[in-house]
């Protein structure tokens, strides 16, 4: 199968693109550079050269694959609002470049603006600004074939740099590793080559859902992780309010615990790679 990936350097696409080669699959990435370009280039991808602003091109680049997997998004939070209106675009045009035919669409979102402890079926709330899976399911409304697998809050593994390394450098830079609260609020993990493995097993499946969860831990209570941050860094473990956490407040105390029992019973997905708690534990993970 051809496929073409946004996104595909990043901390998710490139798992996604290494296991659908290894599994057969032709790959394309997306790069809007040269070095990204000649990392794609390294591990045998095919290369498509532009940025996520370049609609004509990812149309043509969509048009020409067998299916198209969408895990490029702008995670600058000073301008959410204005990357979530892009991601939108570029759904639809990528969307509209498969309509008509039954090849398939798996744009990436997550898990904030469902209720704790979410199954497949929940639907975020209306209000969530990241509009990725509802422009997902106005396609398949139309008749295209898109469905959305949602990420944990924490895809983790060495090299990370998402939220985990976010709650790292506020524990440096405070002298405590904190907690909101009474830190029972949980958060969900998945290792980014088990993340990998959902995008590649859905579109092998025929990408009957609207929804796949890449969850592994599907709750994990934020005091624990402020607990082992607090060990290996030597700092203090406290309750904070919330005003302590500045602009991530809501990630911090967000209840984004999710079950991801439909998914591994559809796909035969097994995670394999370690939990959340033991990637959190090495002393690799502090070294940047």
């Amino acid at each position: 199968m051809r496929v073409f990936i946004t996104g595909a350097t990043g901390w998710v696409g490139s798992a996604v693109a290494e296991d659908l080669m290894r599994a057969g699959h032709q790959v394309t990435g997306l790069a809007r550079s040269a070095d990204k370009a000649a990392a794609l280039a390294a591990i045998g991808s095919k290369v498509v050269e532009g940025s996520l602003d370049d609609l004509e091109i990812l149309r043509d680049a969509a048009s020409a694959a067998d299916a198209v997997i969408h895990t490029a998004f702008d995670h600058d939070f000073s301008k959410f609002l204005e990357n979530a209106a892009q991601d939108e675009r570029v759904i639809e045009v990528l969307g509209s470049a498969l309509a008509g035919s039954k090849r398939p669409l798996i744009v990436t979102s997550g898990l904030s603006g469902l209720p704790r402890g979410a199954t497949e079926v929940d639907l975020p709330h209306p209000a969530s600004p990241r509009k990725s899976e509802a422009a997902a399911r106005m396609l398949a409304e139309r008749g295209i074939r898109a469905g959305t697998v949602r990420l944990a809050p924490s895809v983790h593994g060495i090299g990370d740099h998402g939220f985990i390394p976010i709650v790292i450098r506020l524990a440096r830079e405070k002298g405590v590793s904190a907690y909101p609260e009474d830190g029972l609020n949980c958060w969900s993990g998945v290792h980014r080559l088990d993340a990998g493995r959902v995008y590649r097993m859905a579109l092998e499946s025929g990408l009957t859902e609207n929804v796949y969860h890449a969850v592994a831990d599907e709750a994990v209570p934020f005091k624990k992780i402020a607990e082992v941050i607090g060990h290996r860094l030597g700092l203090p473990v406290e309750s904070r309010p919330r005003e302590h956490f500045g602009w991530f407040a809501n990630w911090a105390a967000g209840n984004m615990a999710a079950s991801s029992v439909r998914t591994r019973s559809l796909l035969g997905w097994i995670p394999a790679g370690p939990s959340l708690i033991d990637d959190l534990d090495q002393p690799r993970y502090y070294e940047h």
